[in-house]
This record gives structure tokens, sequence and C-alpha cells, in this order.
């Protein structure tokens, strides 16, 4: 069940490269134009996608709903193909539609523009400058298609593992090149990927049975998919369909178990040891409730805690080391009950308890394993970034924290806070109401002695000769300019000072009131 995806432009020769390398190691070989077809037979608008990809402004909610449809269904697809055997995908970006697979290998292809140019104007019969115009409207469609479905850079060079040049490298040499590569130990499916690709099926099944359905074919959804257990979220206006829910999940298979969560938005919570009802878990839950949020937990276990005990080393390994210094990935493998591990699972029943869970799961290694692991199209409103790194001194992972909190400033469009700065920013607490207090007792005194020395102030402003009889017979008497400058420079400091002690009382009021 191994999985090579090749991301290809158009003439880029991908396909070609695809068949030899699929044929080269006896795995079956999938392109994109099959999935659009299955797509299709499904009832799914493709071409009107497309379109609304070119033209933003012609996507509606409908065709939002249909995006959804068509991701889990091509996922679906994918899972299931990839589940009867090994298989070499070629497409738009195919990797992105099963993130956080560690067997998946992924590949660009870069080919020679000229020979992009001459492809076409062979296949087309245009000339060169339109054939050059043709080339580069086709991958700017690309490009449009793969940031609006998954919100990346189809470019991007972290999102794949090996990039090929064909400019210099036959079709051949590239196709051995990439069938050496597939067999090393970091591409070999281990029990813990075998068990996400699982998830992920698993997931995309639900996601594809409530669109199926009329009763639920029109509504907004978040599907999670952990150990059988699945997690749906749904927005506040389609709330007549939570009864119907568990009836269109109860035939799908590998469910044992559905959470039917109401939420506007969604909080991740990455934590590498989860415990319900300590001071972290209650701040983030009183968001989520604040802000109708559901909460999805990521416990977070890097390359050092993922060593066997004894094994662990003063210096945590790079994320970048080879696995096979870990015995070819084992340190990936979960052991059974796992997700018991680290508080995940207890979390997880303690917020379905109270409606706020969003699903959870387990991610073993570094920044870029946790973020390829998130899906793309769920849309996060905060990030919080809880204790990681515990094998770590205080110095070390107080630092380690910093980068994984920048990492992920750049990554996901979100907030990111750590778990002090949580309480800090978006709880009301005794520090706020102290610093309120203090200052709405200074904007009192500032209105106060506004409104009893109007006519101080008006006279002041206006330069009524003032200036005049405080230097008179003193040399500043001759510059006439520095009354203006005086009255500038109070204006400059004062109004930012009322406005900055006015908006922090605003800003803790509406904390206490709990509205953001």
């Amino acid at each position: 069940m191994q999985v090579m995806c090749i991301s290809r432009g158009s003439l880029g020769r991908g396909r070609e490269l695809a068949e030899l390398a699929a044929k080269k190691l006896g795995y079956l070989c999938l392109g994109r134009e099959e999935l659009i077809e299955a797509a299709i037979a499904e009832g799914i608008q493709v071409g009107k996608l497309e379109m609304a990809m070119l033209k933003p402004q012609a996507f509606t909610e409908r065709l939002a709903v249909d995006r959804e449809h068509y991701l889990a269904f091509c996922r679906a697809y994918l899972c299931e193909r990839v589940a009867d055997g090994n298989v070499v995908y070629h497409g738009r970006t195919g990797h992105l539609l099963i993130p956080g697979i560690s067997h998946v290998f992924r590949v660009r292809v870069v080919a020679d523009t000229q020979d992009r140019i001459k492809s076409v104007q062979n296949r087309m019969g245009l000339e060169r400058q339109k054939a050059h115009q043709y080339i580069d409207g086709v991958d700017e469609g690309r490009r449009r298609w793969v940031k609006s479905m998954y919100g990346v850079t189809v470019e991007e060079a972290d999102h794949y593992d090996v990039i090929l040049n064909l400019t210099q490298m036959s079709i051949a040499n590239a196709a051995s090149a990439l069938t050496g590569m597939a067999q090393l130990p970091d591409f070999q499916m281990t029990p813990a990927s075998k068990n996400a690709m699982l998830d992920l099926q698993v997931g995309a099944n639900a996601r594809v049975a409530l669109a199926r359905d009329e009763r639920t074919s029109k509504a907004t959804f978040t599907v999670r998919a952990d150990s059988g257990v699945v997690t749906v979220s749904y927005l506040p206006q389609d709330a007549p369909l939570a009864d119907s829910i568990p009836e269109v999940l109860r035939p799908v298979p590998g469910i044992s178990d559905a959470r039917i969560t109401m939420a506007t938005t969604n909080i991740l919570w990455i934590q590498q040891e989860f415990q319900p009802h300590t001071e972290i878990y209650d701040n983030v839950v009183e968001v989520a409730t604040t802000w109708n949020a559901a909460v999805q937990l990521v416990r977070l276990v890097t390359e050092q805690e993922a060593l066997p005990a004894g094994d662990a080393t003063s210096e945590a390994p790079t994320e970048n080391a080879k696995r096979d210094e870990y015995d070819g990935g084992i340190e990936d493998d979960a052991p059974e009950g796992a997700a018991d591990i680290g508080g995940l699972q207890p979390t997880l029943d303690e917020l379905a308890g109270i409606g706020r869970s969003g699903g959870g799961r387990m991610v073993y290694g570094g920044q870029h394993s946790l973020v390829e692991s998130l899906d793309r199209q769920i849309p996060y409103a905060l990030v919080v970034v809880g204790d990681v790194f515990l094998s770590k001194g205080h110095a070390a992972r107080q630092r380690a924290t910093r980068d994984l909190r920048a990492f992920l400033s750049d990554s996901i469009k979100a907030p990111v806070v750590t778990a002090d700065e949580l309480g800090k920013q978006y709880l009301f607490g005794k520090r706020d109401f102290i610093q309120a207090l203090v200052f709405l007792i200074l904007v009192i005194a500032i209105y106060f002695l506004v409104f009893t020395n109007q006519e101080v102030i008006l006279a002041f402003l206006a330069n009524s000769g003032w200036y005049a009889e405080a230097v008179e017979g003193t040399v500043l008497a001759r510059l006439a300019w520095l009354p203006k400058i005086i009255i500038s420079a109070a204006v400059f400091l004062v109004v930012p000072l009322v406005a900055y002690l006015y908006g922090t009382v605003a800003s803790a009021m509406l904390k206490f009131v709990r509205m953001e």
C-alpha cells in the first residue's frame, strides 16, 4: 500500500514518467483524468469548480459545498485504490489529498519551458508566442486551483520530497531514480501510517455520505476520523440536521462511534500530554464556549520522545535526521491503544461531553510533520501551543516552543498563542481587572479636567495670547512659530494617551462580558 504522487505541469512529460515508473515498480498507474471522470459520474460539477477558481467572485456558497464533496470524494477514491495495492498517481499535487501520511512519496516534475512550447506548437498548431501564452495560462490556472483547494502554493519546495528537473535528464533515468528512491525505508508503510490512511478513508467516506444524502447535501461539515471515531462539526444554521447526521453515517463502514458538534469555527490545541480539568484545559474550553468553537487536539511527539526508553540522548536529533537512524521509521509506529497515552482520549471524551470535541490525533515528528498532518480545508480561529518538547531542558523547551509558534504562524492563517498568552489575551483575569480599574480612574480624571477647564483648554488650542503673556520680555517672545509646535506636541501626546487608556478599558470590558 505504497503511494508515489507525481505533481506535473501541462505537457511536462509527467504522465510519461509516472507510467514508466509504475511499470518498473509493478504499481498501478492512476491519473487525475480518471479521478475527474469518477467525480463527474458522482454528480460533482467539476467544470463549474474549475471556472470558479479562475473567477473567485463567482464562487458561491453552493460551490463551496461542492468543493467539500469533490475533495472528500477524491480522497476516498484515492484511498480505496491505494488499499487495493501500490499506486503511482500523477496529477495536480495529489499528495495534498492524503495529508500526513508518511509513506507517500511526493515528487514534483519540472520540464524545460522551451520543450513545452514546442509540444504545444506541434499538438495545437499555434505560433510560438501564442503557445507560450497558452502554457502560462494553464500554469496560472493550476496555481489558482491548488491555492483555492488546499491553501498552498504549488511551487513551494517544502511540499515535496524530491523535485526532478527533466531539462538534462532522460525519462528513463528519471524513472530509474524514482524507482530506487521509492524503495528507501523512509517511504515504506508503517502500522501508524497505515492507520492514518484508514482514518482518512473513513473520514472521507463519511463526508461523501453526508453529501449524497438529500437531508444533509446542502450543509457545510467538518469531518475527522480517529480509530473509527468520527467527529462531525456543523454550523448553527444547520442545527435541524443534527438528528439526521448519525442516521446518514450509520451505514458507512469503519465507523465505531459518531460525535456530533455544533460549532462556527475551530480551535487547534497542540500539546504533548493532555489532561482534563487543568488550567489550560479550562482556558481553552472557556474560549471555545465563547466563540462556539470545536476544539481539535493534536498530541505532538517529537523524534526524541518517540525513542524507546533508555535510547534518548541529551540532544534531540534534527528534524532532517534519517529515519534509518531510528530503525527505518519504527518510531512512527503507535502501539494499540496509543490514543490513551498522554491523555488524548480522556480529554476528547471530556470535550465530547460538553459538545466541544473537534477530534484529535497523534503526530510523530517535528514542525513539518505537524503542518503536513493538518487538513488545510479546516478553518482555525486560533492555534494554542501548550506544553511540548518535555524531554528538553527549560531554556531549550522555551526556545523550541517559540520556533514552533513562529513556524505555525507562517504556515497557518490563524493567530498562534502559547498557553500563557491564551489567558492574557482572550480571558478576563485579576490582572485585567486591576489594569482596567486603574485606567478607568485615569480616563475619568482626564475627562473631568477637560470638562471643568474647557475655556482654558480652548484658549490654549487657539493660542489666544497665553504664549505672549508667558514669554513677555524674554528671548522666546521673538519665536512666533513656537506656540504652534507646543500645541501640536500636546495634542500629539494627549490624544493617543486617552485613546490607549479608553481602548484598554473597553477591551477589558468586552473580555469580561465574553464578547470578541
